[in-house]
């Protein structure tokens, strides 16, 4: 968009409650325009075809067409970003979106709650101004990059003449807008016998991180679970930051838990990439290996600088497959990425920089 233009939208759900709401929510900003509402994906492709809209709200569970279904059509056909608009019962839904190639996502207000539909604004404003500038070729190559390669294959193509340096004893991982595709591409491509614990910021809401856990803990070889007060940070062990939350560490003797903080008024990212991987750094000091993936804003740039302030090492997602590149570009412009990768070759570089062994509570 050349910021003249007003972004047209079309509103896709079956509750005309809710398709009211995100129109009055919308109507608000005069750079954005409603161009039409429709009540399932049928009437999304035919409205698609004729109208070409630059952005969709979407819901998930329609009649007639669900929203799965519309995804995959729009994609082949007419590649445009999509948020989607989901309930927190269909949270463990929303993933499935997201590889199908939706930008991003948003939670429901309840319908009684009328001043949190409002309250919903500006976050709907931020997601719709931030996905409508993702190229359709963006589209594409999140969709092909989740699951692709096994653990084995990956352990396989490095181990071939690479010499493990066990220099590594955490890899702390942020991520924003088109986040979940591209830390499911690296979890999935980590072999079971991976013997360094992973820690994971991901922006998003209270519910949806203890589904997006559950999905990662059933398709890679790996134990994912949504982190609680007092986990233990172990060797094979992959903890997310639970939404609405912030997480830390602290060490007792010769073991690092879990400490989860609530946010602060005025806290801009939650959970906080910058306090994660800053927490990191305190108490691993130069073992840390930081990745910084795709996202809207500068969270994480703090963060990048204290690893590598403190001798960690810092790896930034590129450009080319990055679908928002404001985090990885804010760190890199700062001076603190030691190495830019596209994505799939991230996986590549943490195997390169830690070793395999037994991992404790491995996956049966």
């Amino acid at each position: 968009m050349d910021g003249k233009t007003k972004i047209k939208v079309l509103v896709v759900d079956d509750s005309a409650f809710y398709r009211q709401s995100i129109i009055s929510m919308l109507k608000a900003f005069p750079d954005i325009e409603v161009i039409g509402s429709v009540a399932n994906g049928h009437e999304a492709m035919r409205f698609v075809l004729k109208e070409k809209p630059d952005v969709i709200t979407l819901d998930l569970e329609m009649p007639e067409m669900d929203g799965f279904t519309f995804l995959r059509w729009l994609m082949r056909n007419a590649p445009i970003p999509v948020l989607v608009i989901s309930s927190q019962s269909e949270a463990a839904s929303v993933f499935k979106a997201l590889e199908l190639g939706a930008a991003d996502f948003m939670a429901k207000p309840t319908k009684k709650a009328s001043l949190e539909i409002m309250n919903l604004q500006a976050e709907l404003r931020l997601k719709i101004g931030t996905i409508v500038k993702i190229p359709p070729e963006k589209m594409k190559v999140r969709i092909q990059a989740p699951s692709r390669f096994s653990g084995e294959r990956m352990e396989a193509k490095v181990s071939r003449g690479s010499s493990y340096r066990n220099s590594v004893d955490l890899i702390a991982i942020g991520a924003s807008t088109g986040g979940p595709p591209a830390i499911q591409a690296i979890i999935t491509m980590i072999p079971k016998d991976f013997s360094t614990p992973i820690v994971i910021a991901q922006h998003m809401p209270p519910v949806f991180t203890h589904y997006f856990a559950e999905r990662l803990d059933r398709i890679s070889q790996l134990e994912v679970k949504e982190a609680e007060p007092g986990d233990m940070v172990g060797p094979g062990r992959v903890l997310i930051a639970p939404g609405g939350s912030h997480m830390v560490f602290e060490r007792t003797g010769d073991c690092i838990f879990v400490r989860i903080q609530p946010p602060q008024k005025g806290d801009r990212y939650v959970p906080s990439i910058d306090s994660l991987m800053a927490s990191s750094a305190n108490v691993f000091g130069p073992k840390v290996l930081g990745v910084l993936l795709t996202g809207m804003g500068n969270d994480g740039k703090k963060g990048m600088r204290k690893i590598k302030e403190g001798g960690g090492i810092t790896v930034a997602e590129s450009e080319e497959t990055a679908v928002i590149y404001g985090m990885p570009k804010e760190a890199i412009k700062d001076g603190v990425v030691d190495r830019i990768l596209p994505l799939l070759s991230i996986p590549e570089f943490i195997l390169s920089r830690v070793s395999l062994g037994e991992a404790v509570g491995e996956k049966s």
